[in-house]
């Protein structure tokens, strides 16, 4: 019989971090000596601007994340689940796999982050792939591998061709830089699979927007859409996602692509369990602080990242859902705790994205870069920000080894589902 204790304890520094994402991670780290507690489902940090890469078989996927006690060694970390949450009190309660606890704290901080934002779209859920987490890249990696296999095996030329169509529904970063790595992946593959090598491949970007890469400027944005045509992709704009089957893809213009393979990668939305708690939240489920980052009406409660509508003083306008952000508002919200609370403000100094293997977009103080020189930047960018110098190292050797060796094949759809004894 398991036995469940429900005890208490006090966070550490006074401050409880519920999240172990980019934002509360960051949080935890910039305080230091002065000490939290990270409430979290994991016991890593992802960098998720790294996750096509890791996707696509350049990176390890290890070394796409940091382990929280690594990143934050001062920090207390417990593993699991805020369940309840009581404001006035100031207590949480915490589901962990040795039973509940209840935490007391002296400042909240929220830091959920998002989930993928989904559509009442006919089979989305029983047959999209998401694009989110590591296990969601790791997936990704193994089903394009998957279907490489089953296309090879295939007597049929339509089963082909359909093994062969790989649809990507969302044309921002996530999903414009997953279509580019992942079909650098195939196409490296294909000189193992000598029956493929003439069949046609089909990779088609689906968005409702009117261009991809509507966060960037519209030259860098037409320069991504041209380079991703002129390696014979399909960009479908101002389209959207009808319904999917098992083997099918149906478009908004009517277009019908035979597919055993779709990639959701349209938007997120926050943590739906920010519902649960009473929390002022906006049309969109964000939780409403204001410029210093604190929840409206809570002084001692603040939220910040994807799951937060933070305004910004500087922009005079809301942040947009990105690493670059959650990291300036994790920087500025560490200082609120500690000292004196200054409002947030914060103006981007640029956007990077890559576009495979040696092409990328940057646009740096103004200065838009393309081409080599873009992923280059991309890149350095991401190794800057990593945090620790040991996963930066991982990185680069990941990287250096890839300019030398042909990545590898291997599908490895079964780890984590072990075949039992006896």
């Amino acid at each position: 019989m398991l036995r469940h204790v429900s005890g208490e304890r006090q966070a550490q520094g006074g401050v409880l971090v519920v999240g172990g994402g980019f934002a509360g991670a960051y949080v935890a780290r910039q305080l230091g000596d002065r000490r939290a507690t990270i409430v979290s489902k994991d016991n890593f940090m992802l960098y998720t601007p790294l996750l096509p890469e890791a996707a696509s078989g350049t990176l390890e996927p290890r070394h796409t994340v940091v382990p929280l006690r690594v990143m934050c060694p001062h920090a207390e970390l417990i593993l699991g689940a805020v369940t309840t949450l009581d404001l006035e009190a100031q207590r949480a309660v915490v589901e962990t796999d040795e039973g509940p606890q209840t935490v007391s704290w002296s400042d909240l901080v929220l830091a959920l982050g998002a989930v993928p934002r989904t559509l009442p779209i006919p089979g989305l859920s029983e047959h999209a792939l998401s694009f989110k987490t590591l296990p969601d890249a790791i997936n990704l990696r193994n089903h394009v591998l998957h279907q490489l296999e089953a296309a090879d095996a295939a007597l049929d030329e339509e089963e082909r061709t359909r093994r062969l169509s790989f649809v990507f529904v969302g044309a921002g970063y996530a999903g414009v830089e997953a279509l580019a790595e992942l079909s650098d992946l195939a196409e490296d593959a294909l000189r193992y699979y000598p029956r493929l090598r003439s069949a046609p491949r089909r990779w088609v970007l689906v968005d409702a927007a009117p261009r991809i890469l509507p966060e960037i400027p519209p030259p860098l944005g037409d320069y991504a859409a041209g380079e991703l045509r002129r390696r014979g992709m399909e960009i479908h704009v101002d389209t959207t996602l009808e319904s999917v089957t098992a083997d099918e893809a149906v478009l908004g213009d009517g277009t019908r692509i035979p597919t055993n393979m779709v990639v959701w990668t349209a938007g997120v939305a926050p943590n739906p369990l920010l519902r649960e708690w009473p929390l002022p939240l906006d049309e969109k489920g964000r939780v409403e602080v204001d410029e210093l980052l604190r929840v409206r009406g809570h002084e001692h409660v603040w939220a910040l990242g994807d799951c937060a509508r933070v305004p910004n003083a500087r922009s005079r306008g809301v942040d947009p859902p990105t690493c670059q952000h959650a990291l300036r508002q994790a920087r500025r919200l560490a200082r609120n705790l500690v000292g004196p609370p200054q409002p947030y403000g914060y103006l981007m100094l640029g956007q990077v994205a890559t576009l495979g293997r040696h092409k990328g977009i940057a646009e740096v103080l103004g200065l838009r870069l393309r081409g080599f020189l873009g992923w280059w930047v991309t890149r350095s960018y991401h190794l800057y920000q990593l945090p620790t110098a040991q996963r930066k190292l991982r990185v680069v050797v990941d990287w250096t080894v890839s300019l030398f060796f042909r990545r590898d094949i291997v599908e490895l759809g079964q780890l984590g589902h072990p075949e039992k004894l006896g």
